[in-house]
């Protein structure tokens, strides 16, 4: 029985005042939610005092992106080491806007993914396709190509969670519908199985991410290998992001 996990990624947005006002209203909602694991995911420079925010509750802190060395002369970026302590539980890699804004590639991704695990990092990382590609029926062929890259046996199958976010549907207000959703989820995680087995192919969560609010979150999350959310801007609203979250609780042991 996988467990929903909503994380929300607040990407570039809130100052300290903002965030103490935010985290104020997810407090207010739901502290100590059960039956769902929650994270917030905020910029680099909230990250601490998020973090003292979220003291006594069962929410935890997660980081969007992070650097695949321990140390040096890399100004301007964060080491995985540095996210834990830092108070990080999760820390979000590959996401599209890291992909297609700054121009990741796979080989920097794997990099990033293994230094974030080997901090101890849970890593959430991200798949998905273009407009173009969903369109031209390239969605599985780009979605196993970014699995492949980065998704070798070797890899800590507890600290890993997947999230699949059609770049299409990303602060668009277009949504997957629920059974494209779980097309290719269920693609996902028969390609898991593959490279782990079908034992922990079952047991990895992969989130749903594209457009989540509180009126489609029922749905998707109903959906038999959507484990839960990957959310965007309605994670900026506290009782949006609280409704998400209890429709996460809503599908638990479907």
């Amino acid at each position: 029985m996988r467990t929903p996990f909503v994380a929300g990624n607040w990407k570039m947005h809130n100052d300290l005042a903002a965030a103490r006002d935010l985290m104020k209203g997810l407090r207010a909602e739901v502290a100590k939610p059960t039956g769902v694991d929650v994270a917030v995911c905020t910029p680099f420079t909230l990250l601490y005092p998020m973090g003292k925010e979220l003291d006594g509750t069962d929410i935890k802190l997660g980081a969007q992106n992070c650097y695949f060395e321990p140390k040096g002369a890399f100004t301007g970026e964060i080491s995985a080491d540095m996210l834990k302590a830092a108070g990080c539980t999760y820390v979000i890699i590959g996401h599209s806007e890291r992909r297609h804004v700054f121009g990741e590639t796979g080989e920097m991704l794997k990099k990033k993914v293994v230094a974030a695990q080997q901090a101890g990092l849970h890593v959430i990382y991200c798949i998905g396709e273009l407009l173009e590609e969903r369109e031209r029926g390239k969605t599985e062929t780009v979605v196993d190509q970014q699995m492949k890259e980065v998704l070798t046996p070797d890899l800590d199958t507890s600290l890993l969670t997947i999230a699949y976010e059609p770049v299409w549907a990303i602060g668009t207000g277009k949504t997957a519908t629920p059974d494209q959703a779980q097309a290719v989820h269920a693609f996902v995680r028969a390609k898991l199985s593959g490279i782990y087995g079908s034992d922990v192919a079952n047991s990895l969560r992969i989130q749903y991410g594209g457009s989540v609010k509180p009126g489609n979150a029922a749905e998707l999350f109903s959906c038999p290998d959507v484990d839960g959310g990957l959310v965007g801007g309605a994670c900026l609203v506290a009782g949006d992001f609280a409704a998400i979250i209890r429709a996460a609780q809503q599908s638990a042991g479907k």
